[in-house]
């Protein structure tokens, strides 16, 4: 786990041994591993999905799920303020764009909190707390995701058979609702479980090949 691309870029540079990307502030290929897996677990199959993302869709979970849902043809909504500093990098958007087009994968910036989880059928949400936040700016985000809180009424126009993702720590009250987070369409514990496994599979994945 490393603060930034550059830093993981520098260690595999000048690495003889493969680097696992465990996190930087571009992507987190390894949480990946444990949602689409725990996707898979759930719906029987990695085609079709239609994934709804609430809350700050400027970091890395955001971003690697777009790349992920985009690889697999799949269409992800990020449900966002209409605020610079949580909207996704342009970058990104223009890189799943280039992946889409081989795909036929969609990503869609949408602001309606109830329109981004309209027939989707996977609701995913991260923290809205980092450990650099400072007091004043946590009470600043809390104001303004407020709206983008996964509740009850998000998941009452989602897919029947949608579920409810989220990497964690989680803050009920917070980025989601605690009928939500503990309710039947939840699968947080079995994606956490899953961050295991997916970890394990992938060292033997490496070492088969070094």
């Amino acid at each position: 786990r490393v603060m930034t691309k550059e830093s993981i870029d520098g260690l595999a540079d000048n690495a003889s041994i493969p680097v696992i990307n465990a996190l930087d502030d571009w992507a987190h290929p390894c949480q990946m591993l444990a949602d689409f897996q725990t996707i898979l677990e759930k719906r029987g199959s990695l085609s079709g999905i239609v994934m709804a993302y609430y809350g700050d869709c400027c970091n890395n979970v955001t971003y690697d799920l777009m790349r992920a849902t985009s690889m697999l043809g799949g269409e992800i909504r990020v449900v966002c303020p209409k605020m610079d500093k949580y909207l996704p990098v342009e970058d990104v958007l223009k890189e799943c764009a280039q992946i889409n087009a081989k795909t036929g994968g969609k990503v869609v910036v949408v602001h309606d909190r109830l329109e981004g989880a309209r027939g989707a059928n996977v609701i995913y949400t991260d923290s809205w707390l980092s450990y650099h936040i400072s007091e004043a700016e946590e009470k600043e985000r809390l104001a303004d995701l407020d709206p983008y809180r996964v509740s009850s009424d998000i998941m009452a126009v989602s897919s029947a058979d949608s579920i409810f993702m989220h990497c964690l720590p989680a803050k009920r009250g917070w980025e989601v609702a605690a009928d939500v987070i503990d309710g039947p369409k939840s699968v947080v514990f079995d994606e956490a479980e899953n961050r295991l496994h997916g970890q394990k599979a992938y060292m033997i994945w490496l070492m088969d090949r070094c």
